[in-house]
């Protein structure tokens, strides 16, 4: 037998099909001995079948005369040889995946040899072999439509009884290996997409629809998991969980498509099943109860997780019922989703331990001590924070008061959830208009649209609400959408509303959303970019006009906008003027792209990750020069916010730029003019004349004490401190040898010695200004960089306060060409008035008692 096999034959031949098939037929029983001889007949026999399928009829009506399926089965029925079932099963993939005529796959998948493959007890616990089997199903399933399902179903009175293919699959739906349990998932799709009206309901009933509840427990697991993960990265954020955090994210996320596939192949009764296990296993017992505003012991989610989940939920899982089910459902307080549970006084905002008191004023609430105005109008009833209202022991705050309330008085990653899930319910588009309508969160533009269309159909509408500033768009309270959702919720799910005030209508919803952004824009301890989400929702949810706000949301966003420019004006003099200009020109045009998208910028795993705290604020003193860049990069960010924010609320387009002057000509007086240079500055090894030079000593190096002559000059927004080598052969000219920023150099004459100045010497620029340098997650951080130091000597006393003097002048005139450049944004509709000139520092300075920054 061996030598015949071996023998020179055409290998894509008939005969060679045929004579492949004699042998097999001739095996017996399967053992050490001839298990090669039979994988290798198995192996070619396949490859012969898909060529014939593609070449020559002739091959598969041998394979269908002989029966040669029928043989297969056989071979593995007497063998106990793992290999041999491994071959088995990729031989038949095989052939599956390549064969494309319609009779060729309608035979292979008769006689029932298919089923009785995948119904065969394998030894799953060989890991290969499982591999394998779930490729074979899987290659099964791509085969499958209207007329070949057929061959893999039994039915009874015209309904499915049995469908191996799919019961055997959804057992390792759950499987640890993610490979097999995406092939499960592809397999799935398969069926559902058939569209085969009894599969689908057999996948539908019991016990097969477990899946769908099997499938959401899993993902339930896969949720804490994540919020395990997530709690400690918020304990310890300098832990490195960053990665395996966006791996489990990646997963959830995947999880979540799958379902979104699952609803697409249009199954009614399985999107039901869907909706409800979201529901009941999920939302209600997990995410929502997570969103009160004490923290309770038997809550197993955090709310940064818990708003993220609900975020990834309304946009990918395209579920009408669904998304307005969550969304009525914040109309109910925490304690109605939390069986047993006793509602508790509240006086505190969740977690971020920021104690929210009423004082005597009702018109006052304190922040952590600091008072502010409460943003109420004559149409609000109340302001959603946490002492929103409790009756009778009674708590009625709902999970949206909850919202604005991390709005409100939350720590920074609690504002950002809570602003991408108002975000995300903004545009999610199987939400009904009335439900956003009754949240507060209905854009003016899509309001005017609506109460136009009720006035064209002939609604009761008068015409002065629509064309009025907005305080009262509805007066017949909620929309029958949302009170049909809510008794849903009451008789299917069995979760209570508390009924909502008499008169409330969407009006005062809209007022209390807005209330709470105005009071985000006026808290200090937010991040810049946080902040710039919400002045995204604030332009979705208002029309090119102030129309939107009242007088105190005016008031507290110009007084708001007026503090921040003196702070802005208060960097013209800082560390960093020379790159103040540039970096409002750029954040100008970046918060301009993030405030006209589409939808916010950041990806919503950004919730779960910790926020990028200053770079080097943890291994840097407050006055080093780079803590200051990132504070002044924060106050210009900040400020940008408000300022586009303000034009955009007097009904203006927003320019390209920020209205600055342009470049001062360099003054012919000037000590740059007097030493040679032109705008493009000082360089290294050029040449300049030594007028106003003093000259010192300094040494570099421990015992090499060098002579130079030292010179300040400022070159409109720009400014140096020179160290110039004087030339022997021509006088009264140097060579440039060492130039340092003249900004930030902070000169301070020593106190037991006065003929020592001290200077700071600042980088000239800030690293995370370059993309190419910048932090990201889950990468490490760049070395801290740290201020040099120098310490001049000069010949006497009166020669060291010349230079202090010197350089003192040049650090006005470089703080007054900034303020001159900024002059125009920062005197917008009179924010402020900007002075021509700033007053020089005392005369006394160079005995002042400031204490130098420490060496670093």
């Amino acid at each position: 037998m061996w030598s015949s096999f071996w023998r020179s034959r055409d290998r894509f031949s008939l005969d060679e099909l045929r004579y492949l098939t004699d042998q097999l037929q001739k095996v017996q029983i399967v053992n050490n001995v001839n298990k090669n001889f039979v994988i290798e007949t198995l192996r070619s026999i396949s490859e012969l079948i898909t060529y014939g399928d593609q070449h020559d009829s002739n091959y598969f009506d041998f394979f269908m005369e002989r029966q040669v399926m029928g043989e297969f089965v056989r071979i593995l029925k007497v063998s106990r040889i793992v290999s041999i079932s491994l071959q088995l099963l990729q031989t038949t993939s095989i052939m599956i995946q390549n064969l494309k005529s319609e009779r060729a796959i309608h035979y292979v998948f008769s006689n029932e040899h298919i089923n009785f493959l995948i119904t065969y007890t394998f030894d799953f616990r060989n890991e290969e072999l499982l591999s394998y089997y779930i490729s074979f199903l899987r290659a099964i399933s791509g085969k499958l439509d209207k007329n070949t399902i057929s061959l893999l179903v039994k039915t009874q009175n015209e309904e499915v009884v049995s469908f191996p293919l799919y019961v055997e699959a959804i057992q390792f739906a759950s499987h640890e290996e993610s490979m097999i349990r995406t092939a499960v998932r592809a397999l799935t799709l398969n069926v559902y997409h058939v569209g085969d009206e009894s599969v689908n309901r057999f996948v539908a009933k019991a016990p097969h629809a477990d899946y769908f509840s099997n499938l959401l427990t899993f993902f339930q697991k896969q949720c804490l998991y994540l919020n395990g993960m997530v709690s400690e990265t918020l304990k310890n954020p300098d832990s490195d969980t960053t990665t395996a955090i966006l791996n489990v994210v990646d997963e959830i996320e995947d999880n979540l498509y799958y379902i979104s596939d699952v609803i697409s192949a249009g199954i009614p009764e399985v999107g039901r099943l869907i909706t409800v296990n979201i529901l009941q296993l999920l939302i209600f017992p997990l995410l929502l109860p997570s969103l009160q505003l004490d923290a309770v012991d038997d809550i197993q989610i955090g709310a940064i997780t818990s708003l993220y989940l609900l975020c990834c939920i309304l946009r990918i899982v395209k579920i009408k019922d669904l998304a307005n089910t969550i969304a009525a459902s914040l109309f109910c307080p925490p304690e109605a989703f939390v069986p047993h549970s006793e509602t508790k006084l509240n006086g505190h905002a969740p977690d971020h331990g920021h104690e929210i008191q009423q004082t005597e004023n009702k018109n006052v609430i304190e922040v952590d001590g600091c008072s502010k105005k409460i943003l109420l109008s004559l149409s609000s009833s109340s302001l959603v924070h946490p002492e929103y209202i409790i009756s009778k022991g009674v708590s009625r705050v709902t999970l949206r008061d909850a919202l604005l309330s991390y709005i409100t008085a939350g720590d920074d990653l609690q504002v950002l959830s809570s602003l991408s899930m108002l975000a995300t319910l903004l545009q999610t588009k199987e939400l009904d208009e009335t439900m956003l309508d009754a949240l507060g969160i209905l854009p003016q533009r899509k309001q005017h649209k609506k109460l136009l269309q009720q006035a064209l159909v002939g609604e009761d509408l008068r015409e002065d609400q629509l064309f009025s500033s907005g305080r009262s768009f509805i007066r017949d309270g909620f929309s029958c959408e949302l009170d049909g959702y809510l008794q849903n919720l009451k008789e299917q799910y069995g979760v209570a509303c508390s009924s909502l005030e008499v008169g409330t209508s969407p009006s005062v919803h809209r007022f209390q959303v807005l209330d709470a952004l105005v009071s985000l824009f006026c808290r200090s301890n937010i991040s810049p970019e946080t902040l710039w989400d919400g002045g995204w929702l604030l332009r979705q949810l208002l029309l090119y006009s102030e129309s939107g706000f009242n007088d105190q949301h005016l008031e507290l966003l110009r007084d708001s906008h007026k503090n921040c420019t003196y702070a802005l004006l208060e960097e013209a003099r800082g560390t960093w003027p020379d790159l103040l200009v540039t970096v409002l020109r750029d954040e100008w045009k970046r918060c301009k792209r993030a405030m006209e998208a589409p939808s916010p910028r950041k990806e919503l795993k950004c919730m779960l990750l910790p926020l990028d705290k200053p770079s080097f604020d943890d291994v840097l003193p407050n006055k080093s020069s780079f803590v200051a860049g990132e504070r002044m990069c924060k106050v210009v960010k900040v400020f940008v916010l408000l300022h586009q924010l303000q034009i955009f609320f007097l009904g203006r387009a927003l320019p390209e730029q920020p209205p600055t002057c342009p470049p001062s000509d360099i003054p012919e007086n000037s000590r740059a003019r007097n030493a040679g240079l032109d705008v493009s500055g000082p360089k290294l090894g050029s040449e300049l004349r030594l007028v106003d030079a003093v000259p010192c000593r300094i040494a570099f190096e421990r015992g090499k004490e060098r002579h130079f002559c030292v010179l300040a000059i400022s070159v409109g927004a720009y400014g140096w401190i020179l160290l110039a080598e004087e030339l022997p052969l021509k006088k009264h000219y140097g060579i440039i040898r060492v130039v340092a920023p003249l900004a930030s150099s902070d000169p301070t004459i020593d106190q037991k010695y006065s003929r020592w100045l001290h200077l700071r010497i600042r980088p000239s620029t800030l690293p995370f200004l370059d993309p190419a340098k910048l932090i990201t997650h889950g990468k490490a951080k760049t070395k801290a960089p740290v201020d040099g130091r120098w310490t001049l000597s000069f010949m006497d006393d009166e020669s060291c306060k010349s230079a202090l003097s010197m350089i003192l002048e040049e650090i006005d005139l470089q703080s007054n060409e900034v303020k001159k450049r900024l002059k125009p944004l920062l005197n917008h509709e009179g924010a402020i008035d900007v002075p021509d000139t700033s007053p020089h520092p005392p005369d006394d300075a160079s005995s002042s008692t400031a204490t130098p920054s420490n060496s670093l």
